[in-house]
């Protein structure tokens, strides 16, 4: 049976009949899937009759209980790349008319290779990073203005200042950028996160523009780098156009007898965010529904995937930006807060177009078989006959050790080292352990700096840990020069702006380039330093990416493991305790063997494998055996 794709596209007509909007604004012939339902919207758009050229056949007509839209349904399988002209009738004449393209695919395009362990991602809020366009700091059509001095507020961050710091993050070692949503953020204040998006279309003009995003995508890959869309299904803003004028009630969760929504109309009951309730075999409707359907905000409108209209519209928007963009991946916001049958399907078809590509869902949980509940294939998931067909999650559990262990100096029967012992152990229930994101921190968690008092010894233990271990390594900006942050004291805290990317601040007692070796403190380049080391000799390291792990019981708080495959074996020494430890080596003779001498990574000093090891307080080792 034929594929299908469902494309949407938005045509907004006022009195005078002039098109506002098309979404998406073309499209590609050649698609796998290649049925296509068009979104029409405009006022009283539903009284005409809509009709293509070039024989471009209309399979069907569906009208909804707002008369402004239209959900037109074709074939483009036999299209090849043009320009047709779409026309609306009433009766025999024609009231609009306008060129609609389908352009032809990148080569190769459905075989694109997603991001994958190989890759070490770094995490960037563009607000947050670098200015490097002042002059869209504020703009004319969006509501909030920038304000340096409000923690929550926009402070200039753009794509411009991402591209002009690449070098900077390929010199770190970083080979993929995760840059949270850049998509148009209307709401009034607190917008510069760019979670409540109110336009999928359009790059927020206070970024940039669409070209420029694309334009970061192929100067990334000009550096063989790739670049991860921070995607969210799970609720849209408040101010998105479409969510201002319901094509029908159930586009969004409505909550009857409930509060009031940003825009002061009823329906909004935030989410309980017990997401165990989407698994739990012993909870109860009502509680599932309130984690699924309630709202994360008033101003974020939980999205009803259960509604097909819904779900076609953000699948043809995700690949719109995907074949626009060439993007190598998603990061998608929430994923376990949405509906779980409808964002199984998004992402099946995204994959279906994509067999390459990859998707990191954010499930943010705190038990490994919740976790992996979420991955593809999962038998956790196939106990209630789930499968979210999502390749990717994050190893929030990992990141609960790492924000504990390094601060507990003894170890214990279940803390210091052995968190990490206990986590690994429970890899068998993940189906693919090596598409697991690893991570220290994130834009929603606590600064480890902060976390670990601004030890330099403590951050090195941890990124060797998330380096050397399965799984994609994730960086978030500014830790690997020390930057800290306290949630405490709000959200914009931990985002603080990146020293250097504004290029106004020229205090020299608050202010230096730290993307220069010379405008860093000796500090900032202790922490860049190691962190280039560790990440550009972990990018050729094949047994790093998909070697095989054994690791060994903590002994005195010293955590000991192996990654190894036919060609290379490389051991990692994590002494957390705060003395110097003596390492016997007879206990790891099977995987050391008949090798005699480790080469340690950083220090590139050779040490001996016929006696015990020393190994200072709170430092790590990482050896290759030869």
């Amino acid at each position: 049976m034929k594929k299908l794709l469902i494309l949407t596209l938005f045509i907004t007509f006022q009195l005078s009949a002039q098109v506002e909007k098309i979404e998406p604004p073309f499209w590609w012939s050649g698609m796998n899937n290649t049925e296509l339902q068009l979104l029409v919207y405009g006022e009283n758009i539903s009284e005409l009759q809509p009709e293509f050229s070039d024989g471009i056949a209309i399979e069907k007509i569906k009208k909804v209980e707002n008369p402004n839209y239209l959900f037109v349904t074709i074939d483009t399988e036999n299209v090849s790349p043009k320009t047709v002209q779409l026309q609306f009738k009433k009766g025999k004449k024609i009231v609009q008319e306008f060129d609609y393209e389908f352009k032809e695919r990148a080569e190769n395009s459905a075989g694109r290779k997603g991001f994958d362990s190989s890759d070490v991602i770094y995490l960037l809020m563009p607000d947050r990073f670098a200015n490097g366009n002042p002059k869209n700091d504020s703009t004319k059509n969006t509501a909030e203005k920038a304000d340096r001095e409000n923690n929550g507020g926009r402070h200039g961050g753009d794509i411009e200042g991402i591209i002009q710091h690449l070098d900077y993050i390929e010199e770190l070692g970083a080979t993929a950028i995760w840059s949270t949503p850049l998509l148009e953020d209307n709401e009034p204040r607190y917008s510069y996160h760019g979670y409540a998006q109110s336009d999928y279309y359009k790059i927020d003009p206070r970024f940039g523009s669409n070209d420029d995003y694309k334009r970061l995508a192929d100067e990334l890959h000009k550096r063989e780098m790739k670049l991860l869309m921070d995607y969210v299904t799970n609720h849209w803003g408040s101010k998105h156009w479409l969510i201002q004028d319901l094509p029908s009630k159930d586009w969004i969760h409505i909550w009857e007898n409930s509060n009031l929504d940003a825009n002061g109309r009823d329906g909004f009951q935030r989410s309980n965010y017990r997401m165990t309730t989407q698994f739990d075999p012993n909870a109860s409707q009502a509680d599932a529904e309130g984690c699924m359907n309630g709202w994360f905000d008033t101003t974020m409108p939980d999205m009803n995937q259960s509604n097909p209209l819904v779900l076609n519209y953000m699948v043809q928007n995700a690949i719109w930006w995907i074949e626009f963009a060439g993007l190598d991946g998603f990061r998608v916001d929430t994923y376990s807060y949405n509906d779980k049958h409808g964002i199984a399907e998004w992402t099946k078809r995204i994959m279906d177009e994509y067999s390459n590509f990859n998707i990191v869902g954010e499930v943010w949980m705190h038990d490994q078989a919740q976790m992996a509940y979420w991955q593809k294939d999962s038998k956790i998931g196939a106990i209630d006959g789930y499968n979210s067909h999502l390749p990717s999650v994050m190893d929030f559990t990992l990141h609960d050790a790492i924000m504990q262990a390094f601060d507990e100096n003894e170890q214990g029967w279940d803390t210091g080292a052995m968190r990490f012992y206990d986590n690994f152990a429970n890899d068998f229930l993940y189906p693919n352990i090596n598409n697991l994101l690893v991570f220290a921190g994130n834009h929603d968690t606590q600064r480890i700096q902060t976390v670990f008092g601004g030890d330099v010894n403590k951050y090195k233990l941890a990124m060797t840990l998330i380096a050397t271990v399965r799984g994609i390594p994730q960086l978030y900006y500014g830790d690997e020069i020390g930057m800290e942050g306290d949630k405490g004291k709000g959200d914009g805290d931990i985002r603080r702006d990146f020293p250097g990317g504004w290029k106004g601040d020229t205090d020299p007692d608050n202010y230096r380039d730290a993307f220069t070796a010379e405008g860093r403190t000796e500090t900032q380049k202790e922490y860049f330093n190691f962190t280039k080391k560790l990440l550009n000799w972990r990018k050729n390291k094949v047994v790093i990416h998909s070697g095989k792990t054994t690791h060994y019981i903590p002994q005195d708080n010293v955590y000991v493991y192996f990654r190894y495959n036919d060609e290379e074996t490389v051991m990692v020494v994590l002494n957390n305790s705060d003395k110097e430890q003596s390492v016997g080596l007879k206990r790891f003779s099977k995987h050391i063997q008949d090798k005699k001498l480790g080469k340690e990574v950083i220090s590139g000093q050779e040490f001996t494998l016929n006696e015990p090891l020393k190994v200072e307080a709170k430092s790590a080792l990482i050896f290759e055996l030869k």
